[in-house]
């Protein structure tokens, strides 16, 4: 008797749950962030909760950029970077302890290939590539000598960092937007957005797939024939879940027919020259920053074995050493790929 009353009250309840659903409408949002245009794709039920939900999502990011900057002298990264070769042990927020602690980790798992102490040779090709000429071989080697990823301490009881050698420049572009897109996400969900896609740049985190749908559907770049201008042909399908693309679409220098990336080398110091393309599916927007930059140093074979061992990542690389378009993938990439 009293299981047919609770499959009485049950079906009930699923009659009413029709009329209690209430529809929810598709929310786009844009806005330049951290050097770069950001865009928030949420579902909500109305204009107000999206946008309440929205500045919150965008209020975090400019938060961790004011933090983590390496353009703004007064950043919290900016400012421990001016205390380098001091021997002063400098307390950080948990935000920066945080991110810091895993470019650390990225740095041991791939034997210096991620480096966030390669700063004074990204400023370098930076400068290199507004002047359209490669590096001056002297100021590079001065830089390097200020490159090591052994050259930070953290105390993990303390939460301080030590930078041991004079000169020292953090960038951390490599893994700091992919934690900032993870961010707005979870900022999202404690606001009740549970349905929602964050876009920084070539890193991307989502939450729970689009009302009816099963998960965001995300062009791929056409990586295997290395032109951007042209029209995806592939989608893969991803919620709660983050990607992250790495390469030389858009910012390289050529001089006398040689393509230097915009990624740079932190063993050598100098941009790749293999013309590469890397996505990264991830569980979280930091560990999928990381392992593209990380994939792209590495190279294919050290690369996919550095993916294998990070539970919850696939990834896709096309590589172009010369003329010849050379691909590989994880064996669970396809998984995530659009059916014809």
């Amino acid at each position: 008797m009293r299981q047919a009353r609770f499959f009485s009250l049950l079906l009930a309840l699923l009659c009413l749950a029709p009329s209690a659903v209430v529809a929810l409408e598709r929310f786009e949002f844009s806005r330049p962030q951290m050097g770069m245009r950001f865009q928030i794709v949420l579902y909500a039920a109305d204009e107000k909760t999206a946008e309440e939900a929205v500045n919150a999502a965008f209020r975090r990011i400019k938060e961790i950029n004011a933090i983590m900057s390496d353009y703004e002298p007064d950043s919290e990264l900016s400012r421990l970077a001016r205390t380098s070769g001091s021997g002063q042990a400098v307390a950080l927020s948990e935000r920066l302890w945080f991110v810091l602690s895993r470019a650390q980790e990225f740095s041991r798992r791939s034997n210096g290939a991620f480096d966030v102490t390669v700063g004074p040779c990204v400023w370098l090709w930076r400068k290199a590539r507004r002047e359209h000429r490669l590096p001056d071989p002297a100021a590079l080697a001065e830089a390097r000598r200020a490159v090591g990823y052994k050259n930070i301490l953290l105390d993990p009881k303390r939460h301080t960092a030590k930078l041991l050698v004079p000169n020292m420049r953090l960038d951390l572009g490599a893994i700091a937007k992919g934690y900032a897109v993870g961010e707005a996400v979870e900022v999202l969900r404690e606001r009740g957005i549970v349905s929602a896609l964050v876009v920084g740049g070539g890193n991307m985190a989502m939450s729970d797939p689009p009302p009816g749908k099963p998960g965001w559907r995300i062009a791929v770049p056409p990586l295997e024939s290395f032109d951007a201008a042209k029209e995806p042909t592939r989608y893969v399908i991803l919620s709660r879940a983050a990607l992250s693309t790495s390469g030389d679409f858009f910012q390289f220098l050529e001089i006398g027919g040689k393509r230097y990336s915009h990624v740079v080398n932190p063993r050598t110091g100098i941009g790749l020259t293999d013309h590469c393309q890397v996505l990264v599916i991830a569980p979280d927007g930091i560990t999928a920053d990381g392992l593209s930059t990380s994939v792209s140093v590495l190279g294919p074979k050290a690369g996919l074995k550095l993916v294998k061992s990070t539970p919850g990542a696939e990834v896709f690389i096309a590589r172009k050493p010369g003329d010849k378009v050379e691909t590989f993938e994880s064996p669970g990439f396809a998984k995530f790929c659009e059916r014809p």
